[in-house]
């Protein structure tokens, strides 16, 4: 199924509010040519998937109750461009916190990530688009019992605690030297390759301003890790 299939077939959805109101999707207008066009010049390599443009000029977003007004060509409106050098800002839930569609440097759209900064912590949201929509959907219908609302509420804290971390365990070998990337004096790598939806990493366990690489298209990361220096180590400098 196509992302607009995807769209189409949940139209006709109607859904509960927790104060019990009623309500379903709310299109946005479609893109216009010119609208389409722009984007495309914005885009890497000035490609835009023949099944996403077909989404755009049927509607580039929708309304959703729950959620900031959901949206398909907010491309480079989100700024953490470390971690998402090229992306399209899907959606916030109004407290700071983003589902990022990831776009490579050959304008394939890719996976969904919900980014979190309290805790600060990034998961595989969901495969593409269209399963994003269908997550969407399923939050509309099911709730705090939905794919969407146990990664927002427990899943990121499950990570930020480390029940089910990546990094730490992670012994592969990566030559990220001839990536001619300046390395952290001690990192830890976040490899989200081929792994599975809630899966993911924190970002900011070595506090702020923790230097974060993307070194390729993959979803792979280098996360600074900072080890905490004790009172006499603080007192004398780290001298001998």
């Amino acid at each position: 199924m196509t992302s607009k299939q995807q769209l189409e077939s949940i139209l006709s959805n109607q859904y509960e509010s927790e104060d019990g109101d009623l309500y379903k999707v709310e299109l946005l207008d479609g893109m216009t040519d010119s609208e389409i066009e722009n984007l495309k010049n914005q885009l890497p390599d000035n490609n835009l998937p023949n099944e996403i443009e077909e989404l755009l000029r049927f509607s580039k977003g929708f309304e959703f109750y729950g959620l900031e007004e959901v949206r398909f060509d907010a491309f480079g409106h989100f700024g953490f461009e470390e971690m998402f050098p090229k992306s399209i800002q899907l959606a916030g839930d109004g407290f700071g916190n983003f589902w990022i569609l990831d776009i490579d440097s050959k304008g394939n759209w890719n996976s969904v990530y919900y980014v979190c900064h309290d805790p600060s912590v990034v998961v595989k949201h969901s495969e593409n688009l269209t399963e994003f929509i269908r997550h969407v959907d399923e939050f509309g219908q099911k709730g705090n019992q939905s794919h969407l609302d146990i990664i927002h509420e427990k899943t990121v804290m499950d990570i930020w605690s480390e029940k089910v971390g990546i990094m730490e365990k992670n012994e592969k070998y990566y030559d990220f030297e001839n990536g001619q990337v300046e390395l952290p004096e001690m990192f830890l790598v976040a490899d989200l390759t081929n792994q599975p939806i809630k899966t993911g990493f924190p970002w900011g366990k070595s506090g702020p301003n923790t230097k974060i690489i993307r070194p390729s298209d993959e979803p792979i990361w280098i996360v600074e890790k900072r080890v905490k220096q004790g009172f006499l180590s603080r007192l004398f400098g780290g001298k001998k």
